[in-house]
């Protein structure tokens, strides 16, 4: 009773409109602690120091290989008045960096167009379409994922040697389509079989054929997947180079090949590299930047789903 009487006393005690907060546990202190504007300014200042390479890229294709050779890229913050474009105005007389960037388009916006179509009518086939075998076809699909693109190198180099596509864009295109559907269409089957049955067939009672309910309707809900497919296929396709070295000759090498080739031949050829390197990264990025929403979008939906 005497225990009680103490307890309700203190309770009586209490300024109306406080809230008595329990005692939290080392876990707790630990997330709040976490989760504080201190580790927000620390993840900053790592996010910073990830990108000095990216400066630094930028800034010595800004400099001449005079420049370059004698201080290092940091030293035009005290003298930027040197700064200058004639690395870029070189890139643009080397004529085999500048086809290699229209090679490198030719490929990889076919790859990445027809991964993503091929993708999602099959991915919608296999969500809303009955047909014989299909959990089995599907299952084939999602084993093709486990196959490393290394064991195929040398069957399809074979392969396209016989048939006359061997060190050409064709070529190139068509293993990196053949090697992106297994992803896409296990994502986009996943993505699609979300999509509530009964919107599907009230479009189908409203007399909507598979192609105009694909196009009308489930290609406009699946657009945040789509535009993640997109971006990935995009990234993996313009950033290889094995595929590419292996698959194409001189007249068909992209970006990639084409600067590990100058750096064979020319050791110091600086002024071409650099500028050719911070245009085959600074691309793709703003291709990322530009889908950033959808690219988000689609991976919430995902994660929510």
């Amino acid at each position: 009773m005497t225990a009680e009487a103490g307890s309700l006393t203190t309770a009586a005690a209490q300024p109306p409109g406080t809230v008595v907060k329990a005692k939290q546990s080392l876990g707790s202190r630990l997330a709040e602690a976490v989760s504080g504007g201190l580790v927000r300014v620390f993840l900053i200042v790592v996010g910073l120091f990830w990108l000095v390479p990216t400066v630094g890229l930028l800034l010595s294709s800004l400099r001449t290989p005079q420049d370059m050779a004698a201080s290092g890229w940091w030293t035009v913050f005290t003298e930027p008045s040197r700064l200058t474009f004639q690395s870029y105005e070189e890139l643009l007389k080397n004529g085999d960096i500048t086809s290699s960037l229209l090679n490198t388009a030719l490929i990889t916006v076919p790859a990445t167009v027809l991964v993503v179509v091929i993708g999602a009518l099959a991915g919608y086939a296999f969500a809303w379409m009955d047909f014989p075998g299909r959990d089995w076809w599907f299952l084939a699909v999602v084993g093709l994922l486990v196959v490393p693109v290394q064991v195929a190198l040398i069957p399809i180099a074979e392969l396209f040697g016989r048939i006359g596509l061997f060190g050409s864009i064709l070529g190139v295109i068509l293993f990196h389509v053949g090697f992106g559907l297994p992803f896409a269409v296990f994502l986009l089957r996943n993505f699609f079989a979300e999509i509530p049955r009964e919107l599907l067939e009230a479009a189908r009672l409203d007399g909507a054929g598979e192609l105009r309910l694909f196009a009308r309707v489930v290609m406009p809900l699946g657009g945040p997947a789509i535009a993640s497919l997109g971006i990935f296929q995009f990234l993996w396709v313009w950033n290889d180079m094995l595929v590419a070295l292996i698959f194409s000759d001189s007249g068909s090498q992209p970006i990639t090949v084409a600067l590990q080739t100058q750096v064979r031949q020319f050791g110091n050829n600086i002024d071409v590299l650099a500028p050719g390197a911070f245009i085959s990264m600074v691309i793709p990025l703003a291709v990322f930047f530009a889908f950033q929403r959808q690219f988000v979008s689609g991976v919430m939906a995902g994660a929510v789903k």
